[in-house]
């Protein structure tokens, strides 16, 4: 572990070392934006309303009490979607799509020769392939995490309002209710946190990945399980620090 965690370091080096011209960088960020935040849009959308709207359902199952007011219901939605759910569950989510299709990409790139065409170049291949992704990504999680916010809240609306569960109006009420701005900056803060945990440990697992296609698909798989594990571990940190 301490091997992997050293070479790990050692490749975010050589990416900032040498790097290409920031005309080259920031068309190759853009492009990363489209294929990491543009086509990700969908599968985000679909999460965290259905996240919201289940959210909203089981808080007003298990809230019996009649002494508490159903707007806690809105409240318990919001705080529980912008502290936790919106930016973990979602950075999860694109750790499957986002981390293996980086950490495929390049890892086809490395067995097919394509990186050591770069290199031959005089192309920093780190900086040229992995840059930008990681760049695009710390761009794009934190716009997908606020998509994700908004459209969980309004899930939550939609089923508690659908269902009978509390009424439209204990709803906003209960989301305007002791607002702390803080909240949505810690939710970026984690966002980027986690899109940079993502993208870097996915291009390092695929632009190391030696064999052929094998070994491409155990490392996307690989990509994934260790950027959850890294969201996770970052999730808590972050909480005790800065909560």
């Amino acid at each position: 572990m301490v091997k992997s965690f050293g070479e790990f370091l050692l490749f975010i080096q050589s990416m900032l070392t040498r790097k290409e011209r920031v005309a080259v960088l920031w068309q190759r960020t853009i492009d990363e934006c489209v294929i990491i935040g543009i086509n990700s849009i969908f599968i985000v959308a679909i999460v965290s309303a259905f996240i919201g709207a289940v959210t909203c359902v089981q808080i007003a199952y298990n809230l019996t009490n009649p002494l508490i007011p159903k707007s806690t219901i809105g409240y318990m939605v919001r705080e529980m979607t912008i502290l936790e759910l919106a930016p973990t569950i979602t950075s999860i989510v694109l750790a499957g799509k986002v981390g293996s299709s980086i950490a495929g990409g390049l890892g086809t790139m490395r067995i097919t020769e394509q990186v050591s065409a770069l290199e031959v170049m005089g192309i920093n291949s780190a900086s040229y392939l992995v840059l930008p992704r990681i760049l695009a990504s710390m761009f794009m999680f934190p716009l997908l995490v606020i998509l994700a916010m908004a459209l969980s809240i309004i899930g939550g609306y939609l089923a508690g309002s659908l269902t009978g569960a509390l009424s439209a109006q204990e709803y906003i009420e209960g989301i305007r209710t002791d607002f702390i701005p803080y909240n949505i900056v810690f939710a970026l803060i984690k966002s980027v946190v986690f899109a940079f945990l993502v993208s870097a440990i996915s291009s390092f697992k695929g632009f190391y990945t030696q064999g052929g296609a094998l070994e491409v698909g155990a490392a996307s798989t690989t990509a994934v399980n260790n950027s959850i594990i890294a969201i996770l571990v970052a999730d808590f940190a972050l909480a005790a620090l800065l909560l």
